[in-house]
C-alpha cells in the first residue's frame, strides 16, 4: 500500500478527491464553520456520533464534500489507543465499498504517537494474506493518505510507522505461510534477502556447522525431520563497531507436531505459527534497514521442524547442549526451549548489551495472560522496565512475570543436569527458568508470545507481534544513546519488581 502524509486542514479535506474520507472526530465542540466541522457538530448534537472511540456515522454524497463517502468516527480522548480503535473501526467499515484511495484527516490535534498508531492500525485493518491462494484478492486500498495540520514535524514519526508496518507485514507473511511453504530453508532464504537492505548482513549455518558448534539440543529437535535445520545470524550495524549489540533470538519451529509426545489433532494446523518468534526477528530487521537507527543489533534464528521418524528424540533421552549442560527430555513437545538454549549460548560470543528471546513457548502463558499481553521474564530490572515502556508506547503490551528460584525445583532430575519440563503448575515460569540457565551474565529477557502471536477462529492469522514492541525498544535505546560500547553486567531484579 502507498502511504502518504500531507498537510491538510479540515476545511481543505472537504475538497480532497478520494473514494472514502475518514474524519477522526475528537470529543467536545468544533467551533469551525467549514463543511466537515459543521457535519461533526450536527452529528454530535443529534446524538448520532457518540464519544466512545470507534463509534461511526456513515454519510453519502454530503453537501460541500468531494468524497462520495464520508465516515465520521469518534477518536475518544485522542490518545494512541483511542486513535487505533477509531481507525480500525473506520477502515473495517470502509472496506465494504472496495475503495482505492482513502484519506484520513484528524478533526483533533494529533501528535507523533497518535499518527504512528493510526498508520499501523490502518495497515492492520487492510492486511490480506494472498500467497497460497489460487485467485488472490489483494488489498483494494492502493493509497492511504493522512492529513494533518502541519506535516513537517511529523515526517520522522510517519517514516518510522511506515517502516514498522513493513516489518509487521513481513512477520505476518512468513508466520501465515503453511509449513510446506515455510520450511527452515525457505525461512533462511527470507533472511538472506534482508541483506540487501542498508547495514544488514546475513549468515546461514547448516547441520554440519551446528554440529561443530556443539549445539546438541538444537540438533536433537531437528533429527526427526527430513527438512534440514538452519541457524540464521543477522547483523545490523548502525553504531560504531565497538558498540555492544542488542541480540534478538527468535524461536523458528516451522511446524510442531509435538514429536513423540504428539499434540492433539484439533487445531494442530496452527502449529505453523510456532515460528512467530523468528518471524518477528525478520520483521524487526526489515524495519531497521529502512529506519537506520544508530545502534547495533544481532538476530539469531534457530529454525527446524519438530517431527516424528525413527530418529526422533524420545522421552527419557539425555542430550548435551552447547553450554555443556545435559538435559533430560521428559516431553518432546517442549522443544522450543531446546533450540533456544543453544542459541542463547551462541549469543554470548557477541558480548551483548542485552539479549531478548522471543518465542511461542507455552500454552500456560496463554492461560495466564490470554491474547492481550505477552509474558515478560527478565533477570534485569532496567531491561524489563524498558521493554514494558516500549510495549505501552507501541500498544504491543507485555506483562512482567516472576523468576523466583523456587520455580526451578521442578526442573531437577536424577539423570541429567536439568529436565526440559517441570509440572503443569506455573508452566510459563518454569520454561523461563529453564532458559535462564543458559542466558549467562548479560541482561536477558524472554518474551512468551504464545497468546499474542496469532489469532484463532474466523480471524485466524498472525498478528505480527511483538515487532512493534521490539522496534519501540530499539529506537528508544538508540534515541537515548543507551547502547554502550562495553557489554553490560546484569543488575539483579528486586523482589518487589519481580513479583509485578
Amino acid at each position: 500500500m502507498d502511504f502518504q502524509l500531507k498537510t491538510l486542514s479540515i476545511a481543505q479535506a472537504a475538497s480532497e478527491k478520494c473514494d472514502v474520507l475518514i474524519v477522526l472526530a475528537g470529543a467536545g465542540n468544533t467551533p469551525s464553520k467549514d463543511a466537515i466541522s459543521t457535519l461533526v457538530a450536527e452529528a454530535r448534537k443529534a446524538g448520532d456520533l457518540g464519544d466512545k472511540a470507534g463509534k461511526l456515522l456513515a454519510l453519502y454524497r454530503s453537501a460541500g464534500i468531494a468524497a462520495p463517502r464520508v465516515l465520521l468516527v469518534s477518536a475518544g480522548d485522542g490518545k494512541p489507543a483511542s486513535v487505533r480503535s477509531s481507525v480500525l473501526a473506520a477502515l473495517g467499515a470502509a472496506r465494504s465499498s472496495d475503495p482505492k484511495r482513502v484519506v484520513i484527516v484528524a478533526a483533533l490535534g494529533i501528535d507523533a504517537a497518535g499518527l504512528r498508531s493510526a498508520v499501523i492500525a490502518a495497515a492492520d485493518a487492510s492486511y490480506v494474506y494472498t500467497t497460497t491462494k489460487s485467485k488472490p484478492e489483494p488489498r483494494s486500498i492502493r493509497q492511504l493518505s493522512f492529513g494533518v495540520p502541519d506535516a513537517a514535524p511529523l515526517r520522522e514519526a510517519f517514516g518510522e510507522a511506515v517502516a514498522t508496518v513493513a516489518g509487521i507485514e513481513l512477520a505476518k507473511e512468513w508466520a501465515n505461510r503453511p509449513g510446506n511453504h515455510c520450511t527452515p530453508t525457505m525461512l533462511a532464504e527470507a533472511a538472506r534477502e534482508l541483506a540487501e537492505l542498508p547495514g544488514v548482513k546475513c549468515e546461514v549455518l547448516g547441520p554440519k556447522d551446528v554440529e561443530k558448534l556443539g549445539m546438541g539440543a538444537f540438533r536433537a529437535v531437528a533429527q526427526g525431520s527430513a527438512e534440514p535445520l538452519r541457524f540464521v545470524v543477522l547483523r545490523y550495524q548502525g553504531g560504531p563497531k565497538e558498540q555492544a549489540p542488542v541480540v534478538l533470538v527468535g524461536k523458528g519451529i516451522t511446524f510442531d507436531t509435538g514429536g513423540v509426545s504428539l499434540k492433539p489433532a484439533a487445531e494442530m494446523d496452527e502449529m505453523k505459527f510456532d515460528m512467530c518468534g523468528a518471524a518477528s526477528v525478520l520483521g524487526v530487521f526489515r524495519a531497521l534497514g529502512d529506519i537506520r537507527p544508530a545502534l547495533n543489533v544481532v538476530g539469531l534464528i534457530p529454525t527446524c521442524e519438530n517431527m516424528n521418524d525413527g530418529r526422533a528424540i524420545k522421552p527419557g533421552d539425555v542430550i548435551t547442549s552447547m553450554s555443556g549442560q545435559t538435559i533430560e527430555i521428559l516431553n518432546t513437545d517442549a522443544e522450543g526451549r531446546l533450540i533456544l538454549c543453544d542459541a542463547l549460548s551462541y549469543a554470548k560470543r557477541f558480548g551483548p548489551a542485552a539479549v531478548v528471546d522471543i518465542a511461542t513457548l507455552t500454552g500456560a502463558c496463554v492461560v495466564a495472560l490470554g491474547g492481550v499481553r505477552s509474558g515478560l521474564f527478565s533477570t534485569d530490572d532496567a531491561l524489563a522496565d524498558a521493554l514494558l515502556a516500549a510495549g505501552e508506547s507501541s500498544q504491543d503490551r507485555c506483562w512482567r512475570m516472576p523468576l523466583d528460584e523456587d520455580y526451578a525445583e521442578g526442573l531437577k532430575t536424577n539423570f541429567a543436569d536439568v529436565a526440559n519440563v517441570a509440572g503443569r503448575a506455573g508452566g510459563a515460569v518454569t520454561a523461563a527458568k529453564f532458559l535462564q540457565r543458559f542466558a549467562g551474565d548479560f541482561p536477558w529477557a524472554h518474551l512468551d508470545i504464545a497468546g499474542t502471536a496469532w489469532k484463532s477462529g474466523s480471524a485466524k492469522g498472525a498478528t505480527g507481534r511483538p515487532v512493534g514492541l521490539l522496534l519501540s525498544y530499539l529506537l528508544a535505546r538508540a534515541g537515548q544513546g543507551a547502547a554502550e560500547a562495553a557489554p553490560h553486567k546484569v543488575r539483579k531484579p528486586s523482589k518487589t519488581k519481580q513479583a509485578a
